[in-house]
């Protein structure tokens, strides 16, 4: 194991850590829908870093009526002529809604940046209402919870091949796969400037070292009960791994330790 994966974790299976907290899940859903509360769920990273395994699991067991989960395309000609956060805003949840996010609006701060999909300037106007954007957000009542999932680049390299030879995952590859590995730097300079520059008080930054994938949606999981309150809430089971999950102060100059 590398250092992003090395992690004390107890003996038992997978499936038998991943059902009581799915349980949790499950009520923390029921409290969400009886108190018309709103939450947002926001995953980040790079190609393969496991975004799509990570949501099945939270949502395996949830309410499909009361859960959505938000994956947009690429914008079209007239939504590329409107105010940048407007398709994101017309996805956010209702009362009583569970909504994550697969990629967000910082896609502009990632792969629209390293790509040039997007101008400097739009780049730069992005970098700085996006922090008041998402304040608006939290001050209207919508729980916010933003993770990055990191992984090295050996095991994107895994993963982006084995994306090539599985024949279930052949829906996953798209072109721009194709260059993650060739702008794996420049993917890593957005990505500290992103963190840097948006891990707000109001809406901070989570970084979840995913080189394991197991261990990432455990953790992941550990850590979003945790910061919710709901009947029956079972403390004892929510002690995420320190080497796995990774929070530090809001507007900090100085980020954890990454993949380089």
């Amino acid at each position: 194991m590398t250092k992003f994966t090395k992690a004390l974790e107890p003996t038992k299976g997978h499936e038998d850590e991943l059902q009581p907290l799915q349980v949790q899940l499950v009520k923390l859903q029921k409290n969400i829908i009886s108190k018309g509360e709103r939450l947002l769920v926001i995953l980040e990273g790079r190609d393969t870093a496991g975004k799509d395994g990570t949501i099945k699991r939270i949502i395996e067991h949830l309410s499909p009526r009361d859960t959505r989960v938000v994956a947009l395309n690429k914008p079209s000609l007239r939504e590329e002529g409107e105010w940048y956060f407007q398709r994101y805003v017309a996805e956010l949840p209702s009362a009583g809604e569970f909504t994550i996010f697969n990629r967000s609006w910082y896609n502009r701060a990632g792969v629209e940046k390293v790509m040039g999909f997007c101008t400097d300037e739009q780049y730069k106007q992005f970098m700085t209402t996006v922090n008041d954007f998402e304040a608006l957000l939290v001050g209207s009542g919508i729980h916010i919870f933003k993770y990055y999932l990191d992984i090295t680049k050996d095991e994107q390299a895994t993963r982006l091949k084995s994306r090539a030879t599985d024949p279930l995952k052949q829906w996953k590859i798209s072109p721009i796969d194709q260059q993650a590995q060739k702008y794996w730097k420049a993917y890593s300079a957005a990505r500290d400037q992103m963190l840097k520059k948006t891990n707000s008080a109001a809406a901070p930054w989570t970084v979840i070292h995913a080189n394991d994938k197991k261990l990432a949606h455990l953790n992941l999981i550990r850590d979003l009960l945790s910061r919710l309150n709901y009947p029956e809430k079972d403390k004892r089971i929510l002690k995420t791994d320190p080497k796995i999950v990774v929070s530090w102060p809001a507007n900090s100059s100085k980020l954890p330790k990454l993949a380089p």
